[in-house]
Parts: structure tokens; sequence; C-alpha cells
């Protein structure tokens, strides 16, 4: 995106409204999420880096929600997106009732990793998701980097009798991921591994696809730029991929179901996570995209009025998001592509 196609910082700031929505349980060590939500030209954006992320790594997302809500985007080619339901890191006697917040999904992705907690947790944890959803079900972890790589090896050969889809980004670096997939492989315990802070995090995108090190990629449009220039990474990494969310509203998780919908056929590897809607006890819509019958249908929710009045946050958090906006902004404006 190069600054001539930005919108004016004006007409950005005067189309914000920043909401503050409850969690339903701790996940990602937070039990509130803040995001600044655009009433675009082309309709609803969002623009929700989380708190932590820094300027540089959040003008990505900024970018995002300028492509999504000021220009047209690519055909879709399908209505629907499955999704996998999401498992937070949870006691196994709450896994129930997480999963009846998922209704149809036949995937699940289980959160591990979890600092301050044991292998015996995840693994107790994923016995839970396995025993509930039965054999035929397609059961994935998400270490989220938690891992070293001894760790790795151990806790994935502990949980493979689980049958799983996949380990999602179980050490940091793409060497370790490497390292990861080779030591499986040797020990009779392969597991795929699959590729998303190595994604979105990094100053070259397709690194860890020309270093072999991942079966498929984790993609998410908001950090990744926008749904046009997530499209150009996954073409030109040419591994299978999955779509997935930063616990956005409804309007960042339509984003994600946008590029979900655009993928050539053949490049999805399966549900998608774009259902972590049924993780907040709120949204911006009347109509939340959250799963029925397994998936979520294309397209924009409408913005209600009174949900954005009952959730908007305080004054103080308003005026940090549209300090954020404004320095991002002036950094595409500087730089241009994200």
């Amino acid at each position: 995106m190069t600054h001539v196609e930005l919108p004016p910082l004006t007409e950005l700031l005067g189309a914000l409204r920043v909401v503050s929505i409850p969690t339903r349980t701790r996940f990602r060590g937070i039990t509130v999420r803040e995001a600044a939500i655009f009433a675009a030209p082309e309709g609803p954006s969002e623009f929700s880096p989380f708190t932590e992320y820094d300027d540089a790594e959040s003008s990505a997302w900024l970018a995002a929600a300028i492509d999504f809500g000021w220009l047209a985007q690519p055909a879709p080619r399908r209505e629907r997106i499955e999704v996998n339901a999401t498992v937070p890191a949870v006691g196994p006697d709450e896994v129930p009732g997480i999963l009846a917040r998922f209704p149809g999904c036949r995937t699940a992705k289980v959160k591990v990793a979890e600092r301050g907690q044991t292998l015996a947790d995840d693994v107790a944890r994923v016995r839970a998701v396995r025993e509930a959803l039965g054999p035929d079900a397609r059961v994935r972890v998400d270490a989220n980097t938690g891992w070293s790589v001894d760790a790795a090896v151990a806790a994935l050969t502990a949980l493979a009798p689980f049958d799983l889809d996949y380990a999602e980004q179980p050490c940091a670096s793409v060497p370790e991921l490497a390292a990861v997939r080779e030591r499986l492989a040797a020990a009779g315990a392969p597991v795929r591994i699959a590729a998303d802070e190595s994604v979105r995090k990094a100053s070259d995108p397709l690194a860890v696809a020309r270093a072999g090190a991942a079966d498929l990629l984790i993609v998410k449009a908001q950090p990744l730029g926008g749904v046009s220039r997530a499209l150009d990474i996954v073409r030109e990494a040419g591994l299978p991929v999955v779509v997935s969310s930063a616990l956005d509203t409804s309007v960042g998780i339509a984003m994600g179901a946008q590029l979900a919908a655009a993928l050539p056929d053949g490049m999805l590897a399966g549900a998608c996570g774009l259902g972590t809607v049924a993780l907040l006890q709120g949204d911006v819509t009347r109509t939340p995209l959250v799963p029925e019958g397994g998936s979520i249908p294309v397209g924009r929710p409408l913005l209600d009025p009174d949900l954005l009045d009952r959730f908007a946050a305080t004054p103080e958090r308003t005026a940090w998001w549209r300090e954020r906006v404004t320095r991002c902004h002036a950094l595409l404006a500087a730089g241009g592509t994200p």
C-alpha cells in the first residue's frame, strides 16, 4: 500500500470507534479485548493489534484495516468457511462447555504450553477434547512459540497418540521448527508443523517455506497487511494454509473470511480459525459471525450503534487508540507497504 492510497488521517479518526469487550475466559493472558472499528466506505473494518505490539508491527494491521475498509476486495470463491473450535488453556473439566460454544465444529485447536502450566495439563486438556469430539474429529495444538526444541519433541511425542492434525508454532525460530520436524520424523512420531508467528511476525514471511520448516502456514489478514497481500504470500509460499484470526470482533473475522473465501481451490488445509467470536461476551453487530453447523458465512456484518455504545472503551483508552492510529498512519505514509 503506497502513501497515495492512504485516506487522510482526519477521515480515519472521524470513522473510528473503540470498543472494549470482555472475553468469556482468559485467552492469551487477557480478559478484555480492545479493538478500533472503522465505519469505512466499503463497509466496517477493524484495527486490533494487541496492545503490547509496537507501532512498526501494528502499522501492517492498519494497512489491512484500510485495505478492507477503503478498497475493493478479491472476489470470493466460496460462500461459507468451515471453522474450528478454539480451546483456551482451561482445565479438562471446562472443555465440554467450551466446545458447546462451537456448534457443528468437527475440528478443535487446543492451546498448549501456557506459562505456569505443565505438560500433564496439556495432555489432560487434549485428551478431554479428543474424548469429547470422538475419533473422527481433527484435533490441533497451538504452542504460540512456548517450547524449546527439546520440550517440543517431548510434548508432541506425548500428544501424538491423540492423532494430532498438526502442531502450530511449537518453537519461535525457523531453524527450531525445522529441527522439531526432523527429530519427530526420525523418532517415528511425525506430527505436521504449522507456522504462524514465523509468518505474521517475520520480516520475511516466506523464509519458513523456503527452509522446509513447516508443512502448512497459518495466515491472518490483519498482521499480513490485508487480504490481497496475504493472498500474494500464500501463492508464493506454495504450501497449504489455514486462515486464522486474533480474537477479533465479527468485523475482523469478516476480513479473515474474505481471505479464506478468495483462496484458490485446493489451498485450504481444513477448517479455519475464524470462530473466535464465540470466546467474546459481546460484539459490535446483531449478526455475529459465530459458528453455525461448523461454519460461518462470508460477508460484512452491519455495525450496531447500541452495541458500539454498550462496549465503548473509556475516554482514556479511546485516546490511546486514536494516538496509535495516528502514529501508524504516519509510518505507512512515510514507508509505503508495511
